[in-house]
C-alpha cells in the first residue's frame, strides 16, 4: 500500500523537527521546545510509521531500537589505525613535550594546541555514508575493533542523520555521567559478572557491548566527537583543529564545549590547573588534558612513533588511589533507615582532593574484604565521585587485630566493626534483616531519617534546591523549623526566624526561598525521585512518571499494575505502595500536593538524556 502523498511529506517533516530538536538538545544543550512537546510530534511520526511500514527508514528517530540480540560481535579493521597517546604526568614532561615539537617543526615560537578535557570512556569509531550513520566500532587494539553499530544506534547522542551528506569517520569517546552512574548502581544494575559497576568507565564498557540493543538502549550512554576525518577534505575547512571541531557540530555532532585553543606551555598550564580545579563539579569522568597541535597541516609533518602521534599528548591528573588507616568505623541512616558504615580514615590526598570518609556499603561488603579497625587500606575515589576502599592490605595489619572485636587493644580500635543495637541518630531498635538490609525501626521520628530525607530532596536529581546543605539541614530540624520536606515550603514565612540561624545573612536567606521557589517548576520525575521511595531511583522514577502520566495515577497503582510496569519487580512494587500507604506519608504528601504542581497536574512521557 503506498501512502498519500500528505503522510509522505509530514512524516518527512516530522522526522526533520525531530532531528533538529535533538542537535539542540543533546549537541547544543538548549532545547527549542519543551519535553511534553517534544513527545507528541514524537508520539505523531511513530502513529504514521505503524500505520504506513513502507514509510520506515533506519534513520528516524524512531528507530533507534529495534534490532534483535547478536549472537557476538563481528571484527571491524579500521581503515587508518586508532592511535593512542603518550602520557605526561607531570608539567616538566609537557614542557619536554613542547620542547620536542619545536625542534621537529624547526621553529621556537609558540604553539598553538587544542586542550580538551581527556575522557574516561570507551574509544569509538562512527562512520557515515552521505551523512547517514552505518557503522560503529569498538577501538579494540587500535588496528582491529567489534562492530557495535546497532548498539552505537541506541545513543540519543549520536546522531543518525548528519545535517549534511557528507563522508566521514568520527572518532570519540562513549561515557556514563556521574548522573546516570549512580542511578545505574540507585537500580542494582549488574555487570556481566552479576557485581556492581565499578566506575563509570566499566559501566560504559559494558552497556555498549551487550548483546542485546534493547539492553544498550536503557543505558545512560553519551558521545563526544575529538577528531574525524572526511572523504573529501578538499571540501571542507579543516586546516585547523578547533575550525575542524566546530564544522563538526555543525553537522550535529556533539563536542565537548570545553576544548579551547592554548598558545604556548603557560596558557597550557593554566587550562589544566582550571579544569583539575573544576574536576569534580564536571558532570563526566576526566583523568587528564589532551593537547593536540591545533594545525591539523603540521600532523603529518610531526609524524608519529609506535602507535602514537608525536603531535598530541596527554597530561594527567594526580593519581587516583592512595593509601592511608581506617582509625573508625561509625554506622549513618539513610532517608529510608539504612545503617550505613562509614570509616574515618587518616586523611589522604586522591583523585586532587582530601578523602577523610569513606563508605563501606554494608556488612556484607565488610565481610566479604574483611575490613577492619585499624586496617592499612587502599582508597579510590571510583568515577570521581563515591570513594571507596579497593583492598586492604593484610601484610600490614596489626598482629593485635581479631575478627570477633571482644577484647580491648590496648586503648586501640582494632578489629572487627560491630554492628550497633540501637539507631546512632534515634537511639530506636536497629533490625538486622540481612548483611545487606540493616535499618531503624523507627521510620517515622527518626531525626537522622529526617534529614538524609531532605539531603534527598534538595538535590540536583530531585528539586535541585541549591544551598540547601547538611549543615543548613541540620539547624532548621534542630530548631524545629523543619520537620518533613512539605515545611520546605513554609520558610517563606519564617524569614525572621532564619536571619537568627548563624551565618545567614539577608543574601544567603534569599537565595535559599528563590531555591525553594524555583523547585516547585520542576517535573513529575523529578519529583517523584524528590520522594526517596526505597529501591526508586532516578531511572525509575523516569519510567513512573512516562508510564503512568500523573501522580494521582501513580498512588492509587496497586501492586499488580505496578509489577506490569518495565523493570518493576514485586519488590520495587511492594517498596511503592509501602509509601504511599504509610500514614505520616500521606500527611506530607497532602501538604506536598498543594506546593507543586507536577504532583497535581497531568505530566507528558520526557526525553532521557545521558548527562544533566
Amino acid at each position: 500500500m503506498t501512502a498519500p502523498k500528505s503522510v509522505v511529506a509530514r512524516v518527512k517533516d516530522l522526522r526533520a523537527q525531530l532531528d533538529e530538536h535533538n542537535r539542540h538538545y543533546y549537541v547544543n544543550d538548549a532545547p527549542l521546545i519543551s519535553d511534553a512537546e517534544y513527545d507528541k510530534l514524537f508520539r505523531e511520526l511513530g502513529k504514521l510509521e505503524a500505520e504506513h511500514p513502507e514509510l520506515v527508514d533506519t534513520t528516524s528517530p524512531t528507530q533507534r531500537v529495534g534490532a534483535k540480540p547478536a549472537a557476538g560481535f563481528n571484527k571491524w579493521t579500521h581503515k587508518v589505525p586508532m592511535l593512542s597517546l603518550d602520557n605526561c604526568m607531570s608539567m616538566d614532561e609537557l614542557e619536554q613535550f613542547d620542547a620536542r615539537v619545536k625542534k621537529l617543526l624547526g621553529d621556537d615560537a609558540p604553539v598553538a594546541y587544542y586542550a580538551e578535557p581527556k575522557f574516561d570512556g570507551v574509544a569509538i569509531s562512527l562512520i557515515y555514508e552521505d551523512g547517514r550513520l552505518v557503522r560503529g566500532a569498538t577501538r579494540g587494539d587500535g588496528v582491529v575493533g567489534e562492530d557495535v553499530t546497532l548498539n552505537v544506534r541506541t545513543i540519543k547522542a549520536v546522531p543518525l542523520q548528519l545535517s549534511e551528506k557528507v563522508n566521514v569517520e568520527v572518532r570519540g569517546e562513549v561515557y556514563i555521567g556521574h548522573a546516570g552512574f549512580l542511578a545505574l548502581r540507585d537500580a542494582g544494575v549488574m555487570n556481566s559478572a552479576g557485581k556492581p559497576f565499578v566506575n563509570p568507565r566499566n559501566a560504559a564498557a559494558g552497556s555498549l557491548r551487550q548483546l542485546d540493543p534493547a539492553i544498550s538502549a536503557q543505558r545512560p550512554l553519551a558521545f563526544f566527537c575529538y577528531d574525524a576525518a572526511a572523504q573529501e577534505q578538499n571540501e571542507h575547512d579543516n586546516k585547523w583543529h578547533d575550525k575542524w571541531m566546530a564544522r563538526l557540530r555543525v553537522w550535529g555532532i556533539p563536542v565537548c564545549p570545553q576544548g579551547k585553543v592554548v598558545k604556548g606551555v603557560a596558557k597550557a598550564r593554566a587550562y589544566y590547573e582550571q579544569l583539575l580545579a573544576k574536576r569534580t563539579k564536571i558532570e563526566y569522568d576526566i583523568d587528564g588534558i589532551v593537547f593536540k597541535v591545533n594545525a591539523r597541516e603540521l600532523h603529518e609533518k610531526l609524524g608519529q612513533h609506535a602507535r602514537a602521534p608525536r603531535w598530541a599528548t596527554a597530561l594527567k591528573f594526580p593519581a587516583e588511589e592512595a593509601t592511608t588507616q581506617i582509625e573508625d568505623v561509625e554506622f549513618q541512616v539513610g532517608r529510608t533507615g539504612q545503617l550505613t558504615p562509614v570509616a574515618r580514615l587518616t586523611p589522604v590526598f586522591v583523585g586532587g582532593v582530601t578523602v577523610s570518609n569513606v563508605t563501606l556499603h554494608n556488612i556484607a561488603e565488610i565481610k566479604r574484604k574483611d575490613i577492619r579497625i585499624g586496617d592499612t587500606v587502599v582508597v579510590r575515589r571510583a568515577g570521581d565521585v563515591i570513594p571507596q576502599v579497593v583492598k586492604v592490605e593484610i601484610d600490614q595489619r596489626d598482629k593485635k587485630s581479631d575478627k570477633k572485636n571482644d577484647k580491648k587493644n590496648d586503648k586501640k580500635k582494632l578489629g572487627a566493626i560491630k554492628l550497633p543495637e540501637k539507631c546512632p541518630a534515634c537511639g530506636s531498635k536497629v533490625v538486622h534483616e540481612s548483611d545487606t538490609n540493616v535499618y531503624c525501626a523507627n521510620t517515622d521520628k527518626c531525626s537522622g531519617q529526617v534529614r538524609r530525607r531532605l539531603e534527598h530532596f534538595a538535590m540536583r536529581a530531585a528539586m535541585n534546591i541549591d544551598g540547601l546543605g547538611e549543615k543548613l539541614i541540620d539547624m532548621l530540624v534542630e530548631q524545629g523549623l523543619v520537620n518533613n520536606v512539605a515545611d520546605l515550603y513554609t520558610l517563606k514565612d519564617k524569614r525572621e526566624a532564619l536571619l537568627k540561624l548563624p551565618k545567614l545573612q539577608d543574601q544567603s536567606v534569599d537565595n535559599l526561598l528563590t531555591a525553594i521557589e524555583d523547585s516547585r517548576k520542576r517535573s513529575l520525575k523529578h519529583c517523584i525521585y524528590a520522594l526517596g521511595i526505597r529501591e526508586v531511583g532516578v531511572s525509575t522514577a523516569m519510567m513512573l512518571a512516562r508510564e503512568l502520566g500523573d501522580f494521582a495515577t501513580l498512588r492509587a497503582a496497586d501492586i499488580t499494575r505496578l509489577t506490569e510496569l518495565p523493570d518493576v519487580g514485586e519488590i520495587v512494587a511492594q517498596r511503592i505502595r509501602e509509601y504511599f500507604d504509610d500514614a505520616e506519608n500521606k500527611e506530607v504528601l497532602e501538604h506536598l500536593c498543594k506546593e507543586l504542581p507536577a504532583l497535581r497536574a497531568r505530566q507528558s512521557a520526557t526525553r532521557k538524556k545521558a548527562t544533566p
